[in-house]
């Protein structure tokens, strides 16, 4: 059998392999670094009183973070006119349940929100098997505020989105954003958007080790391989 990549013996593997390490190493310690950095910032007090719609009717802001005083909340894109959700957030969504009773007890609650009705978000949620939390802002400006949903005006004239001009954004984008409450006060400590999200979906964690990585450059666009994991058969 032949191969076009760099075949070596096992001494030279372990001396390349040696030498990724540090690099690894150099890269571990900039992720500390920054993760510092994060949790060293300053923190805005969430003054708006927002509602959501969940399994018990309405709920305020304050209840998504159950006995917990941290809340991270999963920006899902699924609009109020779709009948599902998106693939992607989806494909990120496999794995939420699995860390959901770590987090809290680590006094952090992890919740998903979108536009779409509880109704259709409740529905899906049961189809794709998850059980964790998520609830519907379709009757608020929760999205919009935090940048991840644009009115018509917004689509055509531009947006804001992952804190730089966004031209022609789509109605509906991902992203997660965190917060504090601390004596009966409620701040927003954090927002990540696009590519800041690729550290909590295990599955490409997972595929940045294998021999190919995540092998998407011949593809029409970065995640055209992708399916909703109940779709995967008939593709």
């Amino acid at each position: 059998m032949s191969t076009s990549h760099p075949i070596a013996s096992r001494e030279q593997w372990l001396d390349a392999r040696v030498r990724l390490l540090q690099r690894e190493k150099e890269l571990t310690r900039l992720h500390d670094e920054i993760s510092r950095d994060r949790r060293a910032l300053p923190w805005v007090p969430v003054t708006a009183n927002y509602r959501f719609d969940g399994p018990a009717g309405e709920v305020l802001l304050a209840d998504l973070f159950t006995n917990c005083s941290q809340l991270l909340v999963y920006h899902f894109m699924f609009g109020p006119t779709d009948d599902e959700g998106c693939p992607s957030c989806s494909f990120w969504a496999d794995t939420f349940d699995g860390a959901g009773i770590h987090l809290a007890q680590r006094d952090v609650a992890l919740v998903a929100v979108s536009r779409a009705p509880f109704q259709k978000l409740d529905a899906y949620r049961r189809r794709m098997g998850w059980g964790f939390p998520w609830y519907s802002s379709a009757n608020g400006t929760f999205n919009h505020d935090f940048n991840v949903s644009f009115t018509p005006e917004q689509q055509e004239r531009g947006g804001t989105y992952n804190f730089a001009p966004a031209e022609h954004p789509d109605e509906e984008k991902h992203g997660l954003s965190a917060f504090v409450k601390e004596e009966g006060a409620i701040y927003h400590t954090y927002s990540t958007y696009a590519r800041g999200t690729d550290p909590f979906n295990a599955a490409y964690q997972l595929l940045d080790l294998a021999p190919r990585g995540r092998d998407e450059d011949g593809l029409p666009w970065t995640m055209a391989w992708l399916r909703r994991h109940d779709q995967y058969g008939g593709a």
